[in-house]
């Protein structure tokens, strides 16, 4: 039986929340903007804590200076915006760019791909741990650690805006999007949230605290790349694929964002098998 006729005999009700959060004549507030602003921030804060927590890192040297994670804040938020903004383009609706290109400029209009987000961090990173001369890994680390918060916000803020959501389904929690069509639909962003967010989130805690992998530098860094793409290739068996693209390669579940997110398992893996522990020093 096709997918799309499979009606629960109950849903749940949107809860049809303004996706502007403050509107000031013609300036709005958008949560999707409020996700990614208080992700940053969240980033930032966590990352200087974890930096000036001497317990967590080798021979109890601190790897940077507060005042470098001041600066990179803003090297950090521009890899988001223009590696999110170009990875889209470039992953999601080419076409359609190709023929309107003052539209890639539009991103009020949304459409920010966290593949192509992740590559501008990643160069931002590594530019600026050269000029400041910090250890690149250990940089990826601190930052890494703090950025499930803000995936979390921005999917809760997908939910919000009813967009991204899932394919049809009969499960008791399933939920009529206003825009997706009759059909009771998994409500995917929340699935996303969890894993990628609060899950991965803990996780990331755990290895940095209990299990001190800050000593070993790659580790967290590795294990939040892996961790992000099985969650994000198991979400997509529930989620709707993009309507411009949907599935690939003749099959009804291969999409998009699986196929993006295979080689962060595979270079997350990698990263974690060859980290290896700094030396601590001997007593003189």
């Amino acid at each position: 039986m096709n997918e799309y006729f499979l009606l629960p005999l109950a849903s749940l009700p949107f809860p049809n929340i303004n996706p502007i959060l403050i509107q000031i004549g013609p300036l709005a507030v958008h949560w999707y903007g409020v996700g990614y602003i208080v992700g940053i921030l969240f980033a930032w804060w966590y990352a200087k804590r974890l930096a000036a927590n001497a317990r967590l890192w080798p021979n109890g040297i601190l790897p940077m200076k507060p005042e470098d994670l001041d600066d990179f804040i803003v090297w950090a938020a521009i890899g988001v915006v223009l590696g999110g903004r170009t990875g889209y383009v470039l992953f999601y609706d080419l076409p359609r760019y190709i023929a309107h290109p003052l539209d890639i400029f539009a991103v009020w209009q949304g459409g920010m791909s966290f593949h192509g987000g992740l590559l501008g961090v990643t160069l931002a990173m590594t530019l600026f741990s050269i000029k400041r001369g910090i250890r690149t890994w250990s940089l990826f680390d601190v930052v890494a650690a703090g950025v499930p918060v803000g995936l979390g916000l921005v999917r809760v803020a997908n939910f919000i805006n009813s967009e991204l959501w899932g394919r049809p389904t009969d499960v008791p929690w399933a939920i009529e999007f206003p825009n997706g069509g009759p059909f009771a639909r998994h409500p995917s962003q929340l699935y996303e949230a969890l894993l990628e967010g609060v899950v991965l989130f803990l996780v990331l805690r755990i290895l940095t605290h209990s299990r001190l992998k800050l000593k070993t530098p790659r580790f967290v860094g590795g294990a939040f790349i892996c961790g992000y793409g099985l969650s994000r290739i198991f979400v997509e068996f529930f989620r709707e694929p993009d309507q411009q693209l949907g599935y690939l390669l003749g099959t009804n579940w291969l999409t998009m964002g699986m196929i993006l997110s295979s080689p962060m398992v595979l270079a997350g893996i990698w990263a974690m098998a060859t980290a290896k522990p700094v030396p601590q020093s001997q007593p003189a």
